[in-house]
């Protein structure tokens, strides 16, 4: 019986579950749910003999929700947002080790631990995905609706590289973190790549860093970022 724990500025909040066993709240669990997405990328998670849904990855030494607003799966949207690395002639950079291309990333610094992180958030119900990514990329990584029309055009075209369960902190027994993440790459850094970035309140700090395989990142965000540096055949 580990001890249970939810933060207690989470209750009451319009975007947060109200307490197992309150009245009102009668979810249901492995589907849509009112604009709620329950249903986890996992596949069908279970329920114990109280209600509680049950973390499909296993125990974590933490019941209750911890800092996240929704029992069950809490859906997020990861944008990994890549260029070429180029010198002052224009042209794209290899690593003197391995001879591939160096391909970028923009990261922010989270607040909590201070990590860096894709500029990612939490889909809000009936949202989009594609919302999710273009929103929360904006309000990390510009803070400012001036680029609007460039990333609607470039967040048309992307290629989903993960949707599964994130190895998170704030993950407990009864409430998780899955994500779908997506790859938006401008190949000649005319677009996304030659804006100037500014991290919003939900940042630290934003930049562009080189992706590489000993880069600390938050939760299992390396994972992710490793399957678009294969895709790309690039240093890792």
């Amino acid at each position: 019986m580990p001890p249970a724990y939810t933060a207690s500025h989470i209750g009451g909040q319009t975007w947060a579950d109200p307490d197992i066993g309150t009245p009102s709240f009668q979810p249901k669990w492995n589907s849509r749910d009112r604009g709620v997405d329950r249903m986890s990328h996992l596949g069908e998670y279970q329920i114990d003999d109280l209600g509680y849904p049950l973390n499909p990855i296993g125990r974590t030494g933490l019941r209750g929700r911890g800092l996240l607003g929704r029992w069950g799966p809490n859906h997020a949207a990861d944008p990994i947002v890549t260029r070429w690395k180029r010198d002052e002639q224009g042209a794209i950079i290899k690593h003197k080790i391995t001879k591939k291309n160096i391909l970028q990333m923009i990261a922010i610094q989270r607040h909590d631990n201070r990590m860096w992180a894709i500029p990612g958030g939490m889909v809000d119900p009936g949202e989009k995905i594609s919302t999710t990514l273009k929103r929360e990329f904006t309000e990390e990584a510009l803070n400012s609706s001036e680029y609007q029309t460039i990333i609607e055009e470039f967040f048309a075209n992307g290629l989903e590289v993960y949707k599964s369960y994130v190895d998170d902190q704030r993950n407990t027994d009864n409430a998780w973190i899955e994500t779908v993440a997506c790859n938006f790459h401008d190949d000649v850094g005319t677009k996304v790549g030659a804006i100037q970035l500014s991290a919003g309140d939900d940042a630290m700090n934003v930049k562009w860093c080189d992706i590489d395989g000993n880069m600390l990142l938050h939760a299992n965000h390396i994972t992710i970022v490793e399957q678009v540096a294969r895709r790309f055949k690039a240093h890792w």
